[in-house]
């Protein structure tokens, strides 16, 4: 069963690499991925240097399309991981089965894996890492450092990782695993989280894992519910307060010109650490609003269909027939010269886009299929907490925990799928 689905998905995925050629290049993130791989320089932004090593380690091929390629195999070996944690804890071949589905067929992860985005990377890390740390009872200090090091470069890929390596020292404390494999998951850690640090400092003086920009973010969090009234902000951060720009995301105060954030007068840094004290202050100010936009947001994730957040998106599938020429960029034609010359252009091509675009809707994990897989984990919580903590914790994290820092995407609910979908079916399992 499981090797016939493992074989439907890879046959998608080859027709989405037939279908949509090169590969989805975003005009921000991807161009601040790939700049970075060929300058092997960390950006001084919110986004750590991780991804751009693997595009750095890859760009000999020349070719988005091969970074691309791997990223679907990373997506299968994703479900393949799922699924023989579960048969090796004792769960039937079906359960194990159904739980990597979601993984292997969702059309969803066929388009996040087609991206040049840094979130396969981070998924296969993460799941990596809890499968690690679960494949046997006993931890030994070498599967400790092992783990350490998944987690570890997880953490320097996407930095929301970064509490998942204390949430899994945390279960090897509580699990009554002895100091040495503590101590070896922090070591293990330091490794990357250290090299990373020092590599930023080489380049930009100050030993960190990203630049400025984090304290924006969360104060951007705070604006669909900060009452400056009941906040009363000191002076120094009272021009931060809202200034009757409405959006419908939290997001999106981010990116428009005329919210508090992009008319303060100022270097990066103070804005960065004004922004940050601003929106510490609001939450411990207001910390029923921050909770109810939290939950409201994360709540998106269960509706039946995709939901526009914000609203000038498009919640689509994905994938549609056409032609996408990448926006202006300053950047374009040092990558189309350094890194891959068919960067600029996406293009479906028929027959194999059109069975995408056909299949996408069939092959799509509802959003009450994933509160499901939720409340299913929470069971095994209690049932079988040997295997399902960890993973439920860590998925759970990781759903809610952009929405908590910033906002809700889409693309952000996939990683934790995995995790979850692993936890859900922990509850047949026999150890």
């Amino acid at each position: 069963m499981f090797a016939a689905i493992f074989v439907l998905a890879a046959l998608l995925r080859l027709a989405t690499v037939l279908g949509y050629r090169p590969a989805w290049v975003y005009w921000f993130d991807s161009f601040t991925y790939l700049n970075s791989a060929i300058e092997l320089t960390p950006e001084k932004s919110w986004q750590p240097g991780g991804y751009p090593i693997l595009l750095w380690l890859l760009r000999p091929l020349r070719s988005v399309a091969a970074v691309v390629v791997f990223q679907h195999a990373l997506g299968l070996a994703i479900g393949v991981l799922v699924y023989l944690l579960l048969r090796r804890r004792g769960a039937p071949a079906w359960v194990a089965t159904l739980a990597a589905v979601p993984q292997l067929c969702d059309a969803s992860f066929f388009r996040l894996e087609h991206a040049v985005l840094s979130d396969t990377l981070f998924m296969f890390l993460m799941v990596a890492g809890v499968v690690t740390l679960l494949w046997r009872d006993e931890v030994t200090f070498r599967r400790g450092v092992c783990v350490g090091l998944l987690l570890g470069g997880a953490a320097i890929v996407r930095t929301i990782a970064l509490p998942t390596v204390l949430v899994a020292v945390l279960w090897l404390v509580v699990r009554g695993a002895g100091w040495r494999p503590v101590l070896a998951a922090f070591i293990g850690a330091a490794v990357p989280l250290s090299a990373h640090g020092a590599w930023y400092a080489h380049h930009h003086g100050s030993f960190s894992l990203t630049g400025s920009g984090s304290g924006v973010l969360l104060w951007a969090r705070t604006m669909t519910f900060a009452d400056c009234d009941v906040i009363r902000p000191p002076a120094e951060e009272a021009s931060l307060c809202p200034n009757g720009v409405t959006k419908d995301a939290a997001s999106e105060y981010v990116w428009d010109p005329n919210s508090a954030i992009n008319l303060f007068r100022g270097d990066e840094d103070t804005r960065d650490s004004l922004a940050r004290s601003f929106a510490i202050r609001a939450i411990l100010a207001q910390p029923l609003d921050y909770l109810h936009a939290v939950a409201r947001d994360t709540s998106i994730a269960f509706a039946w269909t995709p939901i526009a957040h914000p609203k000038r998106t498009t919640p689509a599938y994905g994938f549609a027939k056409g032609v996408w020429p990448v926006p202006d960029n300053p950047l374009l034609e040092k990558i189309q010269q350094r890194y891959d010359p068919r960067v600029g252009v996406l293009r479906s091509v028929d027959p194999y886009a059109q069975l995408i675009v056909w299949y996408q809707y069939v092959g799509y994990l509802h959003g009450p299929l994933k509160l499901l897989i939720v409340l299913l984990g929470f069971a095994a919580v209690w049932r079988r907490p040997r295997t399902a903590v960890l993973p439920w914790l860590t998925g759970m994290f990781l759903l809610v925990g952009p929405v908590a820092v910033l906002d809700f995407d889409h693309r952000y609910v996939l990683p934790a799928i995995p995790l979850l979908s692993l936890a859900a079916g922990a509850l047949a399992a026999r150890r």
